[in-house]
């Protein structure tokens, strides 16, 4: 069998493994990727990110086409199924693919089909379902090989009306009723989808809070606003078991209750993509949940094989995946990392509304003892939101109340996910360049989104006098 030989090699290809090959190659370094699929961009483009977002898109174009008042009057309403629905992102898919696939290509990096496996520290070896086999040999290893849907035993993932965040997206018809179980980011995610396409929703949480990780007030808008749209929130349950019958789905908690409804869909945590790899001939070994442990570097016990991405955990975000792919490229090469990813990662949350959010929360700025003050925007005081009719959310900074550095950014309502971005860029400001007082100071474009900075920072500073 002929051995390939290469300084770096990649196993994945979704944001993680992309960011971490681009980044080798344009060092000069020899690199190869290695991707089990026939079609790179991993769960991301293909189970994940991209699929279930452009699915969002689509169903928030069908409502609000049928509550715009002006197409009411026309007498105009569309009404599609989930699969009709689903289909809009293959275009996207197929957008993202070919884009990714000319990377590799044009930075003649090889992309290397099968099942990658460890024979030794050095030496992989890629397995095609044709038997095939490749031996690749290697400097470094970098790990990207992304995570799955947790499917405990004893659930029965066959039954055709139970469902995992994989499987629930070749869902043929819309349901009338769902229980998803699991209030995680996936969680409420499909919670808001699935009831803006008119669906009875349990959502069942094992926690006390929604989505504790984020600031107190957001977490309690969401709530609020899911209440309010006719969700059914239960939180602290854990389930005993799930009956899948031929009409529907009951879940047991072992609280006593019982909630039967047409489908459910599991939506309690990701393992990692680790059990093929063979981690134990190089002596690695995950935990309970596929995850490999790394240090800031993203170096695993093993210096030269490093892991990125959703398989070594927290935060499990796209946009994490490839800094950490870079950050990982960048230390094989030159053994230090000037410029390590931020320590502040913005997450975004693709409800409805939409949440994102920078920084500190108030629970940990009043643990933390640091003196900080609060500055809110309503969306509905925005003229901006008036004219689009979206009056839902907010944004709330919060600052320290001596030097005014810009300490925490939480925006609730639509196109979180953006306007976060124009807080973030003055947090990662040197210095006294973090301060409320460029909000205060700046001339925003009237009227738009971004005004609610202005109004957020002048709001929080009046609160100091």
């Amino acid at each position: 069998m002929n051995v390939q030989n290469y300084d770096l090699v990649v196993i994945g290809t979704g944001p993680g493994g992309e960011g971490a090959a681009m980044q080798a190659t344009k060092e000069g370094r020899s690199v190869a990727v290695v991707e089990r699929y026939t079609r790179i961009g991993g769960a991301c483009t293909h189970r994940g990110t991209i699929p279930s977002k452009a699915l969002r898109y689509a169903i928030y174009q069908m409502t609000e086409t049928n509550h715009n008042p002006l197409f009411r009057e026309a007498g105009i309403s569309v009404n599609f199924s989930f699969a009709q629905l689903r289909r809009s992102a293959s275009s996207v898919i197929a957008r993202q693919v070919d884009m990714r696939q000319t990377f590799y290509e044009r930075n003649r990096v090889p992309v290397i089909n099968g099942e990658a496996k460890f024979l030794d520290p050095n030496t992989i070896e890629a397995s095609e379902e044709s038997g095939a086999r490749t031996r690749i040999k290697a400097d470094a290893f970098i790990i990207a090989t992304g995570s799955r849907p947790y499917r405990p035993p004893a659930v029965d993932f066959n039954h055709p009306r139970i469902f995992d965040s994989d499987t629930i997206l070749d869902l043929k018809d819309t349901p009338q009723s769902i229980t998803i179980y699991g209030a995680g980011v996936v969680g409420c995610e499909y919670t808001s989808m699935f009831r803006n396409l008119g669906c009875k929703v349990n959502l069942v949480n094992t926690r006390t809070k929604l989505l504790e990780f984020l600031d107190d007030e957001i977490t309690d808008a969401l709530a609020y606003h899911m209440r309010d749209r006719g969700v059914l929130l239960r939180h602290g349950e854990e389930y005993e078991r799930i009956e899948g019958i031929d009409d529907g789905v009951i879940l047991h908690l072992k609280s006593g209750k019982q909630l039967k409804t047409d489908i459910l869909l599991w939506a309690n945590g990701r393992s990692g993509n680790v059990e093929e790899l063979d981690l134990d001939k190089v002596g690695l070994a995950p935990n309970s949940r596929g995850q490999i442990e790394v240090n800031e570097s993203f170096q695993t016990k093993v210096p030269h094989i490093y892991a990125v991405g959703d398989v070594i955990g927290f935060p499990s975000l796209a946009s994490a995946a490839y800094s950490q792919g870079r950050t990982a490229a960048t230390h094989f090469i030159e053994g230090k990392v000037d410029h390590a990813p931020t320590k502040f990662i913005p997450t975004g949350i693709y409800t409805s509304p939409e949440i994102s959010s920078l920084g500190l929360t108030e629970r940990e700025l009043t643990e933390a003892k640091i003196p900080y003050e609060v500055g809110h925007s309503q969306f509905k005081s925005l003229a901006r939101a008036q004219i689009t009719g979206q009056t839902v959310g907010m944004l709330k900074l919060l600052f320290h109340r001596e030097t005014l550095e810009i300490l925490g950014i939480h925006c609730f309502g639509q196109n979180a996910a953006e306007i976060i971005h124009i807080g973030q860029a003055i947090m990662q400001q040197p210095g006294a360049g973090n301060s409320l007082m460029y909000f205060i100071n700046t001339t925003f474009n009237y009227p738009t989104m971004a005004e609610a900075y202005r109004v957020a920072a002048l709001n929080g500073y009046n609160r100091l006098f």
